[in-house]
């Protein structure tokens, strides 16, 4: 007969193995069986929210960012475009200004030896000397538009700000050249030097500094006017017919 088991030499199911045991199956032996805790990656090398490779979206979204916040070449085109009109359009001042010079009424002095005088007194010479660089002003920047709206007719917004910009330096050059090239602004030296009640024609003054805009305005407005008439369209989408219902 064998001896009862005592109860040191029973096992519990739930002892845990000891030391030099075998572990139970499934269970990982040594502390690498205990899981990672949560939140901290399986492979360490790798940081979390860094990428490594270029193929991350948030480098794609910088690439994009940096394709988009360049020019295209067709708006360095135009451009281009806007500003050989705007220095055209500002060389051409120089024709302005040696039209107004001629065109423009004299205004006649006469001096008596103390003062100088206007010769007469209800002329309106000086005025007439604005409404001509006026008018001449409004037809430069109408043959200006239409000059540049025959040459580029599918020009956008920056033609139109270069006729503008063009404009307004044109009209500073004809009004600077027509007064450097008409009679001397020294109204005394010219007096003494035409002699005592001798007539002398007034230096060519520009009153109204509103004509300087003149030019730009006829510009944009007749500009945009052939635009509209005769500027390309864009294509109108088709039409699809309705469905019709099925007959029973």
């Amino acid at each position: 007969m064998t001896a009862p088991l005592t109860p040191h030499d029973q096992h519990s199911p739930h002892d845990e193995p000891g030391e030099g045991r075998p572990p139970s199956h499934g269970q990982p032996s040594g502390d690498s069986g205990a899981p990672y805790p949560s939140g901290y990656p399986e492979h360490p090398g790798h940081a979390s929210g860094h990428p490594e490779h270029p193929g991350h979206p948030g480098h794609a979204e910088l690439s994009e960012h940096s394709e988009h916040s360049e020019p295209g070449p067709e708006l360095r085109a135009e451009l281009v475009r806007a500003s050989l009109v705007a220095i055209a359009v500002a060389v051409s001042g120089v024709l302005l200004g040696l039209l107004w010079l001629w065109l423009a009424p004299k205004v006649p002095l006469v001096s008596d030896g103390s003062a100088v005088y206007l010769k007469n007194s209800e002329g309106e010479d000086a005025v007439g000397a604005d409404g001509v660089f006026t008018l001449l002003g409004l037809a430069f920047g109408a043959v200006s538009a239409i000059v540049v709206f025959l040459l580029f007719r599918h020009g956008g917004i920056a033609l139109v700000v270069g006729l503008a910009i063009g404009g307004v330096l044109a009209s500073v050059i004809a009004w600077r050249l027509g007064v450097w090239l008409g009679p001397t602004s020294d109204v005394v030296a010219h007096a003494k030097a035409a002699g005592k009640g001798v007539t002398f024609d007034g230096p060519l003054k520009l009153g109204a500094k509103g004509a300087l805009l003149a030019w730009s305005v006829a510009a944009m407005v007749i500009h945009l006017v052939l635009t509209g008439l005769f500027g390309p369209r864009d294509p109108e989408p088709a039409l699809t017919p309705a469905p019709q219902p099925e007959a029973r």
